[in-house]
Order: structure tokens, then sequence, then C-alpha cells
């Protein structure tokens, strides 16, 4: 397996790097489009793969993310173009541009570890910080601590259950309103703690994660409408791919990839007409070809280096002719 030079020492450490690529198959000439930057791991990789010859269209809400890949990205700098904005707006940045289709692109949509490592971000729930949680906290939406402010009972519930597929939902969202009468939550570990004390001792004791693990990532994802994103993203990248350009996408959860499973199988049947009926009349042809049957996961080898990459799944798919055929 080919090595790329990336940087040891790095804030974070990328993800599948070395699958990512041989999936994308990076050419001189070709485009590409990495629409969650991070610290510029994936987009580095691509680029030194095109021998330094491709163009590559960088995107990040995270403005400390972006000056992080600016620097590491410097000497493609003359390929590579960078925009503030959140991946499911990557049609504006290809617009802007002038670029019609690409030729490769990928997601990784798991939160960086200096996100994470960062108690000022309000993502983790080791380091105590104000409870923010969002990936651009100057966007002016809201943050964690309104949501678990003003979110009634159910809301708060459906997204601990929903989103952090956490089966004592309605238990922590009833901690979280009688801590929160109390006086405001405002601080991660302060929250932290009122999730932790709504699980039973024994669940508490046994746990293999924090308790707090599965509430803070609900509020994560409804803070920064990731499945949202991530919907609008499977409905409109497939247009946007030469035919035999490929999109690979790393998940976290499995709430993430099934929406990227399900997106790339349709794609590929074709066919719109309910399962019921018996002959197509619609008249759809496959979009994409699925690459991955199954999703491929970290080796033991990346497990030992990034214990952080052992939730991670990629799933890639290939875009087909206007005739549903294989370039």
């Amino acid at each position: 397996m080919p090595k790329y030079n990336v940087d040891p020492a790095s804030i974070h450490t990328t993800v599948l790097l070395h699958e990512v690529v041989e999936w994308l198959r990076p050419k001189p000439g070709g485009r590409y489009m990495d629409g969650t930057l991070g610290m510029g791991g994936h987009s580095q990789a691509i680029m030194q793969a095109a021998e330094g010859q491709a163009e590559l269209l960088g995107l990040d809400r995270d403005t400390t993310a972006l000056g992080h890949a600016r620097r590491r990205l410097e000497e493609f700098a003359e390929r590579v173009n960078l925009f503030h904005l959140p991946f499911s707006r990557f049609e504006e940045a290809l617009d802007e541009l002038g670029w019609d289709e690409i030729d490769g692109a990928v997601l990784d949509l798991g939160v960086s570890s200096m996100q994470l490592d960062e108690a000022d971000r309000g993502f983790s729930f080791i380091h105590d910080g104000p409870l923010d949680m969002r990936m651009n906290p100057d966007s002016g939406d809201p943050s964690a601590a309104d949501l678990v402010r003003t979110l009634k009972h159910g809301d708060l519930a459906r997204i601990i259950r929903v989103y952090g597929e956490d089966p004592l939902a309605g238990k922590i969202a009833s901690a979280i309103l009688k801590a929160r009468d109390k006086g405001a939550i405002t601080r991660t570990l302060q929250l932290a703690e009122i999730v932790r004390l709504a699980y039973p001792p024994k669940m508490r004791h046994t746990a293999r994660n924090h308790p707090a693990t599965r509430t803070f990532q609900g509020l994560r994802i409804a803070v920064n409408r990731e499945t949202e994103e991530l919907e609008y993203y499977l409905k409109t990248i497939v247009g946007r791919l030469k035919p035999g350009g490929r999109v690979a996408i790393i998940s976290f959860h499995s709430l993430e990839d099934r929406a990227v499973k399900h997106s790339f199988r349709d794609a590929a049947k074709g066919c719109k007409c309910p399962p019921h009926q018996i002959h197509c009349t619609c008249g759809g042809v496959p979009e994409l070809k699925v690459l991955t049957k199954k999703p491929q996961l970290p080796t033991e080898e990346e497990l030992k280096v990034n214990s952080r990459s052992r939730s991670a799944k990629l799933r890639v798919a290939e875009r087909l002719t206007a005739d549903g055929e294989e370039v």
C-alpha cells in the first residue's frame, strides 16, 4: 500500500486515508472535492497521489480548520480552492469556480480530534467547556446550551433517541428538565454529570463508553443539522460527478451509514416504481455502481495508531453514464 507524506505530528489523524485515495484514484488534471476539509489530510493525500497536478475544492464551516488546512496544503496553493461553507452547499462553490463536474468527492463525517480536544468548542464530555457544539461558532445558530434550555421533553428525548440512539432517551430528557429547573445548564461537564446520573448504577458501571456519549452525539447532530446536510448532499452529488467519477463517504454511526447505504442503493437501482409494481414504467436507469458491497473498516494497524477510527465505515460508489453503463 502506498504511503503519503502526511505529518504524523498533525493535530488530527486522518481516518481511512489510504483507502480513500485508492478508491478515488486521483490523477493529474482531475478535479476533486473534499466536502469536510478538516485538517486537510485527505486533500493533501489526494494532491500528492495526483503528483500535485490535480485541482482541489475544499469546504469546511470551521474557520479554525480552514486555517490549518490552508497551511498544510500550501505547496499546492495555486491548485487548491478553499471555501468557508458546509458541504451541503458545495454546488455554490462549484458554480463559482465554473466546474460543471468533478472526478471525485470525499466526505469524512466525523468530528475532528481538534474539535473534541479543544474544551471551548463544547464537544467533549471529558474536558469542561461552554456547552456549544457548533461547527461554526460564528453562525448565529442555536448552541447545544440553547437546545437544552428551550426544548420540550418530547423534542429533547427524540434528539437523544434518534440521533444519539440511546434507549434511555426519555429518562435522560427527564433528568435534564429536572436539572434545568434548578439552574441553567451551560457547561459540558455539568450536562455529562446529569446524563451519567440518569443511568441506573449497574449500567453506569458496566457501560463500554461514557454514559453521556450518545447524548452529546445527538445534540451535536441536531445543533449542526448534520442529518439534513447529508440528505441534501446525497441527493445532489451524483449529478455533479463525471461518468466514472467516484464519491467516498466515511460515517461514524449507524444513522449516517444507513443514509449513505440506502442512497447509493437507490441510485444504483435506477427504477423508481413502487416495489409492488411488476413491470417498470418510469424508465429510470442506474446512476451509480456501488463499489463497496459492505462498508470498508479501519485495519487493525490503523486502530492501533488511532483508536478514534474504530467506528468509521467507508462506502464508495461510481457514477455511470447517462445510459446506465460503466465507463
